[in-house]
């Protein structure tokens, strides 16, 4: 045999027959008696070439994390029962043990994996209680339209996020379902109430258009319009319809309004119009009635006041805003010489003016006895019964220049 023919991990027979060495002993490997022993050995460390490619391959895909710990097991198993049974020359072995490396990494990138799906699982689970705490909170609320939009949005959130354990992922499940069932429930049971309120709302609103129509062509002005505002009031209590048939009956009640009020505006711009005229002949009585102050004539005075007053009522009414004027000037009048007749009736009065000549001669007479005693008082000079009598003196005699005065008042 040629010194080719012998190899470090292997060797070529006479016959051609292939041996690899393992720390067993030698193992046939095939036979290549189509040419050389150098060929022959050349064919079989190529395979273990392509089988070493393999496992180095192998242990950087496994190493760099792109294989499941699961799969790169199974992927290191199956190339491990290739190795070993290999028709091949090479240092087998040496694969062997490459592979065998792998296991305490895939261990530990098992191990990495599980607590990586832990802290995702945890992750998921503070998820899907922070879901349940959100529409159990929604659940207990009232706010129809965007509570329920927000349970949807929570619900795809919930789809998008892994499942956890299945005792808590149900538990959590059933809270969100029961929150989402329950605010479903009361949501159904307000607008259901909400159309009742509604349709309530619009009988009521149909029969308070039924009469506003049926007041529009009133001439009643006064009563009307506050049987208008009455309507109005118990259609703002009544609340909304529903909102096509709200919407329909209000162009109706306001277009009653408009015509009986339009009607009212109208005829009472033309009645201001009458009115307008009517308050120009009142100032011009006014002017009359002012040229009476102050009163000399009292007599003369009140008859002119009568013709005057009876032109005043025979004038008609004034506009709404003017009535307060007119009326308080006129009225200041007549008090003026109301006010000089209760003066003169005063001054004539009979009984009063005895009254006060008596209490002027009273006066008159205790005062000459108060000055008799003050002579007395002093020509026995008694100063104490003088100072009281002259102090007694000076306070009559106020009195009596104040009794003269009403007596004159009286008799003027």
């Amino acid at each position: 045999m040629s010194q080719g023919s012998v190899h470090e991990w292997g060797r070529v027979d006479a016959d051609g027959n292939v041996f690899v060495r393992t720390a067993e002993g030698e193992r046939s490997v095939g036979q290549y008696p189509a040419g050389t022993p150098d060929e022959a050995l050349a064919f079989f460390t190529e395979r273990f070439d392509a089988l070493s490619f393999e496992v180095e391959l192998l242990v950087q895909r496994i190493r760099s994390g792109v294989m499941s710990p699961e799969e790169a097991l199974e992927s290191v198993k199956t190339v491990s029962a290739q190795v070993e049974g290999a028709n091949a020359v090479g240092d087998l072995a040496s694969l062997i043990r490459r592979l065998e490396e792998l296991r305490p990494v895939i261990d530990e990138q098992r191990e990495a994996r599980k607590a990586e799906r832990a802290q995702k699982a945890a992750e998921a689970k503070e998820a899907k209680e922070k879901l349940v705490a959100e529409a159990e909170k929604i659940a207990e609320g009232s706010d129809w339209r965007a509570g329920a939009n927000r349970l949807r949005v929570l619900l795809d959130e919930w789809k998008a996020l892994p499942r956890i354990d299945r005792a808590s992922d149900d538990a959590l499940w059933r809270r969100f379902s029961g929150a989402r069932t329950s605010y479903t429930r009361r949501r159904k049971v307000h607008f259901a109430e909400q159309n009742e309120k509604r349709e309530a709302a619009r009988a009521v609103k149909e029969r308070l258009v039924t009469e506003a129509e049926s007041l529009a062509d009133s001439t009643e002005w006064g009563p009307t319009a506050g049987r208008y505002r009455d309507l109005m009031r118990q259609w703002k209590a009544a609340g909304p319809a529903p909102k096509d048939v709200d919407d329909q009956l209000w162009r109706r009640f306001r277009a009653a309004q408009d015509t009986f009020f339009g009607a009212r505006d109208a005829t009472n711009a033309a009645l201001d119009a009458e009115y307008a005229a009517n308050a120009e002949v009142k100032e011009q009585i006014l002017v009359e009635a002012d040229a009476l102050l102050p009163v000399t004539d009292l007599d003369a005075a009140k008859r002119a006041l009568r013709s005057l007053a009876e032109r005043w009522e025979a004038a008609g009414k004034v506009p709404r805003e003017r009535i307060k004027e007119l009326e308080g000037r006129m009225r200041a009048v007549e008090e003026a010489v109301r006010s000089v007749e209760a003066e003169q009736w005063r001054r004539s009065d009979p009984e009063k003016s005895a009254r006060a000549d008596d209490m002027v001669t009273q006066l008159e007479s205790a005062i000459a006895q108060v000055e008799a005693d003050l002579t007395k008082a002093r020509e026995a000079g008694n100063e104490k019964k003088v100072k009281e009598l002259e102090e007694n003196l000076a306070s009559r005699q106020s009195f009596l220049d104040m009794a003269r005065r009403v007596s004159a008042d009286y008799s003027g």
